[in-house]
C-alpha cells in the first residue's frame, strides 16, 4: 500500500462545515487524501460521511471551509473537474435494455478523453458479458458494470459509495481485487462502507466520523495498535477457578471465560500449564488481536458517551 507522507495531494479540507439550520451534519472536519491511496471514510448512519462526500464530489454546497480536490474547488461544478473524477454511487440507474457495451459507450461519450472500451471491460471484468443486457446481469456484474461506468471517462479519483452492499463473500473478495488493480494503475479512491474488514483489507488509512467529526485517523494498523489487549478465549471448565487464578482480565461470557491481557503469552503459558496439571481440555481456545471492527465500535461508542 502507499504511503500519503510527502506525497501528492488529491483531497485536502479544511474546518469543512455542513448545517441545515441548526444542525451541524459536518462540524468542522480536516482531512488529506494523497494521490494514488485507497482511503475510506467510516461512520454510522447519520454521522456525516455521505454528506461530506457529496461535497468533495461537488454535489452539495458546503456551509464554511476549505475543500480542494485534484486542485479544483469542488463547489464551483467546473466541468475540467468533473472530467477528472468518477462516481460509483450505491445505486445506479442503467437503462436495462442496453448491452454492457453500449451503456458504458454512452457514458465514455460524455468525457473529451474516455479509456477505451475494452479496457474498461477487462478492468471490472465484464468482457464475457459485454452483449448481455444490463437486465440480465447478476447483482454482482451490475455492480461491476457502475464501477464500469465510473471508470469511462479515466477519472484521476474514483469515489465508491458502499461498493460491495449485498454482495455474498466470493463476490465481495473479487470486487476487493478489482479495487486493488485500479489503485495499481495510480488511481485515487475514495472509499465510503458499513464493512470494517473492507475497509481494513483495502484502505491505506481510514477516517472515522460520528456526529459530524472525525473522531480518529490513521491506518488501519495505527487505529488497531490503540487497544494493546489481546483476548484469549476458551469454554470454561468445571475447574475454571482454579485455572485462571492470579490471572488478570478474567471475565465471563456466557459459557466461555476471556482473558483480556497486554502478555499474552505469559497469560497462555499459565492456563494451559495448569490445565495440564489438572488432565483438562481448553476447548475452543482461541487467542486474537483486535480487529478495526472491534476499535470503530470503541470509538464510536466513546464519541456517543461523550456527546
Amino acid at each position: 500500500m502507499t504511503s500519503s507522507v510527502n506525497a501528492e495531494v488529491a483531497i485536502e479540507v479544511r474546518g469543512l462545515r455542513k448545517a441545515y439550520g441548526e444542525l451541524e451534519a459536518v462540524a468542522g472536519i480536516d482531512l488529506r487524501v494523497a494521490r494514488g491511496e485507497v482511503f475510506a471514510l467510516l461512520g454510522p448512519n447519520g454521522a456525516g460521511k455521505t454528506t461530506a462526500a457529496e461535497i468533495l464530489e461537488g454535489h452539495r454546497s458546503r456551509s464554511a471551509g476549505e475543500v480542494s480536490v485534484l486542485g479544483y474547488d469542488p463547489g464551483r461544478g467546473e466541468q475540467a473537474f468533473r472530467e477528472r473524477i468518477g462516481i460509483v454511487l450505491q445505486e445506479t440507474s442503467v437503462e436495462p435494455y442496453l448491452s454492457v457495451e453500449e451503456a458504458i459507450e454512452l457514458f465514455r461519450g460524455y468525457y473529451p478523453h474516455p479509456r477505451a472500451l475494452d479496457e474498461v471491460l477487462a478492468l471490472v471484468g465484464l468482457k464475457e458479458q459485454r452483449r448481455t443486457r444490463v437486465k440480465r446481469l447478476s447483482g454482482g456484474q451490475q455492480r461491476r458494470l457502475d464501477v464500469g461506468i465510473g471508470l469511462a471517462g479515466d477519472p484521476d479519483l474514483l469515489f465508491l459509495d458502499e461498493p460491495t452492499t449485498g454482495f455474498d463473500p466470493a463476490a465481495r473478495r473479487s470486487a476487493w481485487e478489482m479495487i486493488q488493480g485500479l489503485q495499481a494503475l495510480g488511481k485515487t479512491i475514495f472509499l465510503t462502507t458499513h464493512y470494517m474488514e473492507e475497509a481494513q483489507h483495502l484502505a491505506d488509512r481510514v477516517a472515522i466520523i460520528d456526529r459530524g467529526r472525525i473522531v480518529a485517523e490513521g491506518t488501519p494498523e495505527q487505529l488497531i495498535a490503540r487497544e494493546p489487549h489481546s483476548k484469549i478465549r476458551f469454554r470454561a471448565p468445571s475447574d475454571a477457578a482454579g485455572l485462571v487464578a492470579s490471572i488478570d482480565g478474567v471475565a465471563n461470557d456466557g459459557a466461555y471465560l476471556v482473558i483480556e491481557t497486554i502478555q499474552p503469552t505469559e497469560a497462555l503459558r499459565l492456563l494451559t500449564s495448569r490445565a495440564r496439571e489438572r488432565g483438562i481440555e481448553l476447548d475452543e481456545l482461541s487467542v486474537s488481536r483486535p480487529s478495526l471492527e472491534d476499535m470503530y465500535l470503541k470509538l464510536v461508542d466513546e464519541a456517543e458517551a461523550g456527546a
